[in-house]
């Protein structure tokens, strides 16, 4: 089995980043079967800004948990690159979670005890390859605020620093669940510019789910799931300016 994480990017940029053939997810057993996901086929490209939407319950959450490696599938194919996820063990998903995939969810998670650069370099001391927690920090407008803890920082400032440590290590996909879901709209929309930025400057694959269908403007392709199934998808001619969007 060929490991993703020393893949050329000549190849990499022909083929997919993930390749989901048929992907299901059950839960319990008997009449307290839940089906997450039924049936799911998806391929995601390098670069590309990706938003799933759907309603709580949707299967948008175990998607993204399992194209994340935190989560292994019930049958199907999961692969990423060439690799094949749903066959890895412990250590590999460790592995790919470490040097592949950025994760931001709607609450921040900082050590309140530990300075956002700090807050960052907890990620840069693991990672083979990373940013300074400067540059990540920079990257989503923080430069000056470096050395203040979480307590004095606002809410979209803390999730900012969050992106940032997602961001540090350089993955190659960036997870993003429901990241604005904590936030009021204005600073909201300064978090999701931040995400824009990071997918167009680094070509970072970027996946974000979210119940608000006012996000699929900024996207360049959007799905749709109901009852874990995919039942839309659409493209976006041009991605709109995050300000630009209707909420």
């Amino acid at each position: 089995m060929s490991n993703p994480l020393s893949t050329s990017l000549s190849s990499a940029s022909e083929a997919p980043v993930f390749r989901v053939e048929k992907l299901t997810k059950i839960y319990g057993e008997g009449e307290a079967e839940v089906r997450a996901l039924g049936g799911v086929d998806l391929e995601c490209r390098e670069g590309e800004f990706l938003v799933v939407l759907g309603a709580s319950g949707s299967g948008k959450s175990t998607l993204l948990n399992l194209l994340g490696g935190l989560d292994t599938p019930t049958g199907g194919g999961l692969f990423y690159r060439d690799w094949d996820l749903g066959s890895a063990d412990d250590d590999g998903l460790t592995q790919y979670r470490r040097e592949a995939v950025g994760f931001v969810f709607q609450f921040y998670n900082l050590i309140p005890s530990l300075t956002a650069r700090e807050n960052v370099a907890l990620i840069t001391e693991i990672a083979p390859d990373p940013m300074t927690a400067e540059e990540a920090l920079t990257l989503v407008g923080l430069g000056e605020r470096l050395d203040h803890f979480p307590a004095e920082l606002s809410g979209g400032e803390q999730q900012r620093v969050a992106i940032a440590r997602a961001i540090a290590k350089r993955p190659a996909v960036l997870m993003c669940d429901e990241p604005t879901g904590a936030l009021d709209v204005n600073t909201g929309i300064t978090v999701l510019e931040a995400i824009d930025r990071i997918n167009r400057e680094l070509g970072t694959l970027t996946l974000m789910i979210t119940h608000n269908s006012a996000m699929s403007a900024i996207a360049d392709r959007v799905l749709t799931l109901s009852g874990g199934l995919i039942t839309g998808e659409h493209r976006n001619p041009q991605r709109a300016p995050v300000k630009d969007m209707s909420w």
